[in-house]
């Protein structure tokens, strides 16, 4: 199974309480799965409102099951930004 790092931003970091850990997860879903086992409450509602890059790559609309992950691989949480 794929190791990887799930970085949180903004209100996400704050949310987890950290700005990155790992996790053994073979796709998006997996991961955002183990993300609300490890950190139930806020987080949880945070991630539904949050975008997602794997290894640099908007997940946009796709199913996050059919977002695969790779070895060494990086998911970045990315909350909505306020500004203009």
């Amino acid at each position: 199974m794929p190791k990887v790092t799930v970085r949180y931003w903004a209100a996400a970091k704050a949310a987890a309480g950290i700005a990155e850990e790992p996790f053994d997860a073979d796709t998006l879903a997996e991961a955002l799965d183990e993300v609300r086992g490890r950190h139930p409450g806020e987080l949880v509602r945070v991630l539904q409102r949050c975008s997602f890059l794997v290894d640099g790559d908007p997940v946009g609309t796709r199913g996050h099951e059919t977002v695969r992950l790779a070895d060494g691989g990086t998911v970045e949480v990315l909350p909505p930004f306020a500004g203009g």
